[in-house]
């Protein structure tokens, strides 16, 4: 089972035991943080929202803060002026550790899976 989550104004594809790396949320590391915008739950039944789905929700745990690797961008004008910047985007990892598709249907993470044993200790 995977779902379509909405989180911080991007849609992700979800299945418990995925890694994403998401733009900064406010929780701290360590924490757990349920998103409820679940756009749409695929599997044996799937579930389509309108414009998200009833009782659905994906639950993820906060694994770091970090920033991403560094853009140089370059502006150039000839005999005009040269401009050298650089940007590095602030983002959070989070962990999918169960998906919910609101009738009573969980996938959850394996224990024994390569990030569950990484992550959750």
């Amino acid at each position: 089972m995977y779902g379509v989550v909405e989180i911080a104004g991007h849609q992700y594809k979800v299945q418990a035991g995925d890694v994403l790396d998401v733009e900064k949320l406010a929780n701290e590391a360590g924490t757990t943080v349920e998103f409820e915008n679940v756009l749409f739950v695929g599997g044996e039944t799937p579930a389509v929202g309108f414009p998200t789905v009833n009782g659905a929700k994906v639950t993820a745990k906060v694994i770091k803060h970090d920033r991403s690797r560094k853009i140089i961008v370059f502006k150039r004008k000839p005999g005009m002026y040269k401009r050298k910047n650089g940007h590095r985007q602030h983002y959070t990892s989070l962990l999918i550790t169960e998906v919910n598709d609101g009738s009573g249907n969980v996938q959850k993470i394996e224990a024994d899976s390569k990030n569950a044993k990484k992550f959750l200790k």
